[in-house]
């Protein structure tokens, strides 16, 4: 074989395996990305927003003392059941019964001292009234300072008088205070619930409240036959939120059970206002208190247990749905060039293997679909998948639907 023959044999491979190469791009080129597709359809939408918190009873009372003493009798344990007026708990009486009878003690003084001041303004009252007699019938047998003297002794005796009936009301203001104070070393049930906390044991002795230092708790009385759950709400979802929207609430101690409520109350100011942040230095989120109403149930809940609310804030019945995942945003040239929002939100709806960009309007946002206002129609068919390919994905290029099962929401519509 020739030198010419060899480079003619070695041409004509060469051509051969470019065409292949050719033909095989444009085969790849005309099947396009691999993407998963769910078909438009009517469902049922339920939108929600999530939020965590704890169980609290809507009524509960804390009890702590007006005075410091100990503990001498303890009536009640932890969890115990109690009605209104049943007594908790005395305090030693000891100091505030020798208290009370010093007051006594007084009272019975300020009204010997004003009985004496009664009986000197007497005195002084009947001195003016024969100085002044005697004044009257002869100017010559007194004379006239004798009169002005007897006069300021009447007024002084009746300013002392007056001082002493108001030291008896001292004294008794004193005596009842007393009395108040030996009165409140008896603790009775203030509403009907179960003591569900309990600090202090029979011997310790219970410190009073000051405006620096809290007082001894001594214990609390819940009413569990109402109880709440207390979540802290993000203040983007808080204008969705309206009072009688519906709940499932998840306890942490009840696993297997779902419990139901109503939201009852929300806050109308952050719990932890800006003004303490700016003063903290530190950027942190704004949350608001949100109360929901547990219905009632069997199950014997507590205080301060763990609990997420699931609050329904919106219900589309048969509204036209697409699998969150398909929906994208791409650049409006137009919009950009009006100095507008240069973004569209919108789909890629598949027709004869090529995608084609389309802007929605959604509406409310469930688990997995939005509801789509406008844009789509039942029976059409969008991409769904994979994320990363619908972000670089464009107006017009072919596609074929992936092989195999799809993970993605709405995938297995298709």
């Amino acid at each position: 074989m020739t030198g010419l023959q060899k480079g003619f044999i070695a041409l004509v491979v060469v051509g051969v395996l470019a065409a292949a190469a050719v033909i095989s791009l444009r085969s790849g080129s005309s099947r396009g990305a691999a993407v998963r597709m769910a078909d438009i359809d009517r469902q049922d939408l339920v939108a929600s927003v999530t939020a965590s918190g704890n169980i609290r009873a809507r009524r509960s009372v804390d009890i702590s003392s007006d005075v410091a003493a100990r503990v001498a009798d303890l009536l009640v344990e932890e969890g115990q059941e109690v009605e209104v007026g049943d007594v908790l708990l005395r305090l030693d009486r000891t100091q505030l019964e020798a208290s009370r009878s010093r007051s006594q003690a007084s009272v019975s003084q300020a009204q010997a001292q004003a009985a004496q001041q009664r009986a000197n303004l007497t005195r002084q009252r009947r001195e003016y009234d024969r100085i002044r007699g005697l004044w009257m019938r002869d100017s010559l047998l007194v004379s006239r300072q004798q009169v002005e003297d007897a006069e300021t002794n009447l007024e002084v005796a009746r300013a002392n008088m007056d001082a002493a009936e108001y030291g008896v009301e001292v004294a008794e203001a004193a005596l009842e205070e007393a009395e108040d104070r030996l009165a409140k070393t008896v603790f009775r049930a203030p509403i009907a619930g179960k003591v569900t906390r309990l600090n202090v044991e029979v011997g310790e002795t219970v410190v009073v409240g000051t405006m620096n230092n809290a007082g001894s708790l001594i214990l609390t009385i819940s009413d569990l036959s109402v109880v709440e759950v207390v979540v802290q709400m993000d203040e983007t979802d808080v204008p969705r939120l309206a009072l009688g929207d519906s709940a499932d609430v998840d306890i942490d101690a009840f696993p297997d059970q779902v419990f139901t409520a109503r939201v009852t109350e929300i806050g109308n100011s952050a719990i932890r206002p800006p003004s303490q942040n700016a003063a903290s230095g530190q950027q942190q989120a704004i949350d608001f208190e949100v109360v929901l109403t547990l219905d009632p149930t069997d199950i014997e809940l507590r205080p301060d247990l763990s609990a997420t609310a699931t609050i329904v804030t919106d219900i589309r019945g048969d509204a036209v749905a697409v699998p969150i995942i398909a929906l994208t945003v791409r650049e409006d040239s137009t919009r950009a060039a009006a100095g507008e929002t240069p973004e569209l939100e919108g789909v890629f709806v598949v027709d004869a293997g090529t995608a084609t960009f389309r802007p929605v309007t959604v509406g409310i946002a469930g688990d997995e679909f939005f509801e789509v206002l406008d844009g789509l129609e039942p029976g059409e068919t969008v991409v769904s998948g994979p994320y990363q390919t619908i972000r670089t994905l464009r107006d017009g290029d072919p596609v074929r639907r992936e092989d195999g099962p799809s993970d993605d929401a709405g995938s297995d519509a298709s």
